[in-house]
């Protein structure tokens, strides 16, 4: 109730045009899907897949930073970080610890002939898709530990893609597929909720004076 209340006022700071969008964008949001990218060098790279997940629909993304720090370039990304929940790891299994505790099965992307092809490849679970290095692919640890392992068929001499062409193409593929399905892959109300009320703040400038207000007035 505390963050209905909260919800109202605030919004009486934003047009209704962008409360109204807020709304519109949540029902095709989901985290039945999410990302996880482990030590990619290219800063760019990182950034350009996070701004995948906000275009296709993907709320939560995951970041292994274990050799080269953070990846994340707010240019690239375009401002998509705001709206996309980004976990940070140390490891590659922590991450994916975390990622089978909350009942995601482990998917790695991965040119090897024997994986499913993008085509054929059909969600029946929640589903963590990692994207490896440019050059060296995926570690050792996520190769073992993956519950399956999916491709993008390739018809040139070329055998692989950038990590962020190739994460654009499969999110775009299988959020299509995601919402023909009968699956619970909408947000809860409650986490819809929590990001209107996320997203509501981070439109208003002077946001903790306004905050500090409400409380006093509440």
């Amino acid at each position: 109730m505390k963050q209905h209340q909260l919800l109202a006022y605030l919004e009486e700071f934003i047009s209704e045009e962008r409360r109204e969008r807020f709304i519109e964008i949540l029902e095709k949001r989901t985290k039945y899907i999410t990302v996880a990218i482990e030590d990619v060098y290219q800063l760019h790279n990182t950034s350009a897949v996070i701004r995948s997940c906000e275009v296709f629909g993907v709320q939560e993304a995951h970041v292994v930073e274990n050799r080269f720090g953070k990846r994340l370039d707010k240019n690239i990304a375009m401002g998509a970080q705001q709206w996309v929940d980004v976990y940070r790891y140390q490891t590659t299994a922590d991450c994916i610890a975390t990622l089978r505790n909350n009942g995601y099965k482990i998917i790695a992307t991965t040119p090897l002939d024997n994986s499913a092809a993008l085509s054929d490849f059909e969600i029946n679970d929640k589903v963590a898709l990692f994207f490896g290095t440019e050059r060296d692919g995926l570690s050792d640890t996520v190769m073992q530990q993956a519950d399956g392992f999916l491709r993008i068929p390739m018809k040139g001499f070329t055998e692989s893609l950038n990590i962020s062409v190739a994460a654009a193409i499969i999110l775009q593929n299988l959020s299509e597929k995601l919402a023909k399905t009968d699956l619970p892959w909408h947000l809860s109300n409650a986490e819809k909720l929590e990001k209107r009320l996320d997203w509501t703040k981070k439109s208003i400038k002077s946001i903790e004076e306004i905050l500090t207000r409400y409380h006093q007035l509440h």
